[in-house]
């Protein structure tokens, strides 16, 4: 993991990093990370997991997937929502 963690700190603007995972990732590994990510923002903003499905058609799996990964996962999501400042 250190080895993509490293590349991915060296680079120094959103477009660099949309670059990098445009050319590291599939057209449907991005797709789903950004699902993902929505998901995640949608969660925070208190939505339910039906509610998210019928808005974003992701999932309940999924939703749920990420839901137990924000709430008891390694902590990346938590500090991404952190660093942004949109932690509830």
């Amino acid at each position: 993991m250190q080895g993509l963690c490293t590349p991915i700190r060296a680079l120094k603007t959103s477009e660099e990093l949309k670059l990098f995972l445009e050319d590291l990732l599939t057209p449907a590994e991005l797709k789903a990370i950004s699902e993902r990510w929505t998901v995640v923002l949608k969660l925070e903003e208190g939505n339910s997991y039906r509610r998210i499905y019928e808005e974003t058609g992701v999932s309940t799996a999924t939703v749920t997937r990420v839901a137990r990964a924000l709430s008891s996962g390694a902590g990346g999501y938590r500090k991404a929502l952190d660093r942004l400042g949109i932690s509830r």
